[in-house]
């Protein structure tokens, strides 16, 4: 609507005033597009917070190797023979007489 009569006036060689108001629509556009992208990813966010799967757009971005890194879970796993040798030799304690 407006914006779009502004750039018409600005064809037909307007005044400056004119032509400087293009710049207050065009931020006052962006502004409201971007409370509502905000809240429409608020509400995806919500719609998916249980969900096993959440779409690439909500997730993290991050960096690839961080996205890519073992999570703790992963980290702290032990294979069986592992985790038998670890709890059969347990690392000693040495009481240290000063």
């Amino acid at each position: 609507g407006e914006l779009a009569t502004l750039r018409v006036t600005q064809v037909a060689q307007a005044a400056a005033s004119k032509l400087a108001q293009i710049k207050v629509v065009r931020k006052n556009i962006a502004r409201t597009l971007t409370a509502y992208n905000a809240q429409r990813r608020n509400e995806a966010r919500l719609a998916y917070k249980d969900k096993k799967f959440v779409p690439k757009t909500l997730r993290p971005k991050q960096t690839r190797a961080i996205r890519r890194a073992l999570t703790a879970e992963q980290k702290a796993k032990r294979v069986p023979r592992i985790a038998k040798r670890e709890s059969n030799f347990p690392t000693r304690k040495f009481a240290v007489v000063a």
